[in-house]
């Protein structure tokens, strides 16, 4: 982690060295203050007095300017540690494959960026101010009680190692409860993520009980997690005061004693107690320390488990950087299993080719791996067995920007991020034209319903584009991966929105405008799929037809029992 700190280092160095100043002052300080009381008050003489009260003045000013300084550069390095941390951290999910992104929940990622990342801040600055501090005031207020009266050290010599057994027992108790509260905030944020992102769906099912329902039992576990940590750590203030005091009690009672001995003097008496205090209570300190340094362990584990993650899916040496010149697609013995399952195959022994230029729809029933096939072509997973190939180069050996660039892609689940619509279909080419945007948004079926909004191209699209239908989203999804003009365009189900209408007329559109493109679409309909120069079908994880409708509709029992069904649903309607 200190790799973090490079930039700030600096700061790192101002921080400690302005801390020793501080401490200075206050070693200095209690005996400058027995010499008041023993030199100038105790014998009426108020020269000493004025003299070293003017020096304590100047020293407290000192302190001020070291303590400030010190606070001011441990905040830089603390913050510019987390800036540059969670840089680090979200560059490194932003590499994350789908695999990757499968193993964390989006919660525990935000939990991770945020929270834990504000946690190892804060032991940066703690690190550089107390961290620093307590060790100095500790061994400086040894040495300075050791210079007063070596009998009454003795005092300091019982109390601390009863102090530090007080310390560690507590901390054995408490640190546990730390981990766990980290796990609860995830849980917190979670129900808090899920609800706000389904909040029309709740709102649907009236279901704003059972989600507050939901949250207030998150919400309870980690605040009792809580409070069962801090009500065990709540006892290492009172039980180190109650140290702390009985051994002035002691520097009393025996000081007392000692007071014309050896040159011992009441002054003194009033310094070694200020020594005892420092010494104790920067012991407290330090231990308060320790514990955020184990509590901060916990965060720590957290975001290295993140920065560890290595994505599954990266260039080989000296890949592919060609653009895809004729977008030809070839499945060769194919197998896939997702490598957190049990092994099964997800796809099965699948072998096909898809032209350059063809129109490909691919069928089959819920969970038979139609998206997991599209996926496997930009490299969102890598197959288990066999190979994908691209203009006959195997999609392994191109360089991933390359090859993402020249594949246009609309996911299932239609994303459109805050901003005007133009910024929006700008994510598939960032210097496009707007011509382009409106071209592809004409191709799209979208055009039309652009230019009657007042701001046109620049109308805001709302969070998650909640002020636009579904099919305006799939639409809008489909010409964001159109304005790239893409060699392969992969749409996953992104016509289910649309009406029939629409849907042919965006169909006979990108047949029109986009030729030369290979498409691959999951369809549902046979009415989509029957339109395609090909037709791929997948049934239980296999490959069970490659073929255009005619033929299959001709020689496939699987299809024909697709296209029987949908046709007397029709019928029936």
């Amino acid at each position: 982690m200190l790799k973090y700190l490079r930039k700030y280092w600096y700061a790192v160095i101002l921080a400690p060295l302005l801390m020793i100043v501080e401490v200075y002052g206050d070693l200095s300080i209690p005996k400058l203050v027995a010499r008041i009381i023993d030199e100038g008050i105790a014998v009426g003489n108020e020269a000493v007095v004025q003299d070293i009260g003017i020096k304590i003045i100047l020293l407290t000013l000192l302190m001020l300017v070291g303590g400030v300084g010190c606070a001011i550069f441990a905040s830089i390095a603390g913050q510019g540690f987390g800036a540059e941390l969670r840089k680090d951290m979200y560059q490194n999910i932003q590499k994350f494959s789908f695999a990757n992104i499968n193993k964390f929940k989006t919660s525990s990622l935000i939990t991770r960026l945020t929270n834990d990342v504000t946690m190892l801040e804060q032991l940066v600055k703690m690190a550089l101010r107390m961290m620093v501090r307590s060790p100095l005031m500790f061994i400086g207020g040894i040495l300075m009680a050791l210079s007063i009266n070596k009998k009454l050290a003795i005092i300091i010599a019982i109390a601390l190692p009863i102090m530090i057994v007080a310390a560690l027992l507590i901390a054995k108790k408490g640190l546990p409860f730390f981990t766990r509260v980290q796990q609860k905030i995830d849980r917190v944020n979670n129900v808090i993520r899920e609800n706000l992102v389904g909040a029309r769906v709740v709102k649907v099912f009236t279901r704003e009980e059972l989600e507050e329902n939901r949250f207030e039992e998150a919400n309870n576990d980690l605040m009792k997690t809580s409070i069962e940590g801090l009500n065990i750590m709540m006892w290492m203030m009172p039980v180190i005061s109650l140290i702390m005091n009985l051994s002035i009690v002691a520097v009393v009672w025996f000081g007392a004693k000692l007071v014309g001995v050896d040159g011992f003097e009441v002054g003194d008496i009033q310094s070694f107690i200020t020594y005892i205090t420092q010494i104790l209570f920067s012991l407290m300190m330090l231990s308060a320390s320790v514990l955020n340094v184990s509590r901060s362990k916990a965060s720590y584990d957290r975001v290295k488990e993140v920065l560890d993650e290595k994505t599954d899916i990266c260039n080989v040496e000296n890949p592919v950087c060609n653009k895809i010149e004729k977008g030809k697609i070839t499945f060769k013995d194919v197998c896939f299993a997702y490598k957190d399952s049990d092994g099964s195959y997800i796809l099965n022994d699948l072998n096909f080719e898809i032209q350059p230029g063809e129109v490909v729809a691919i069928l089959g029933s819920t969970g038979s791996g139609k998206t997991t096939v599209i996926n496997l072509i930009p490299r969102m997973f890598d197959v288990s067995e066999g190979e994908v190939l691209i203009d006959d180069i195997n999609v392994k050996d191109y360089d991933l920007k390359s090859l993402r660039e020249n594949i246009g892609m609309v996911l299932q689940k239609n994303i459109l991020f805050s901003g005007t619509i133009s910024e929006n279909i700008r994510w598939g080419k960032e210097d496009a034209t707007e011509e382009e945007i409106a071209r592809a948004c004409d191709i799209a079926q979208i055009g039309s319903f652009i230019q009657a909004l007042p701001e046109k191209y620049e109308t805001m699209i709302g969070q998650r584009g909640v002020n636009f239908s579904g099919g305006q989203k799939q639409r809008l999804c489909i010409a964001r991966a159109i304005v790239k003009k893409p060699k392969i365009l992969i749409l996953d189900d992104s016509m289910s929105a649309l009406d029939t209408a629409t849907e042919n007329k965006l169909r006979n559109a990108l047949k029109k405008e986009m030729k030369g493109t290979t498409v691959v679409m999951i369809a549902q309909r046979i009415s989509t799929a029957q339109n395609a120069d090909k037709i791929l079908i997948l049934d239980k994880t296999k490959l069970v037809g490659f073929g255009t409708h005619e033929e299959l509709l001709q020689n496939n029992q699987v299809y024909q029992e697709i296209y029987r069904s949908q046709m007397e649903v029709k019928a029936n309607e």
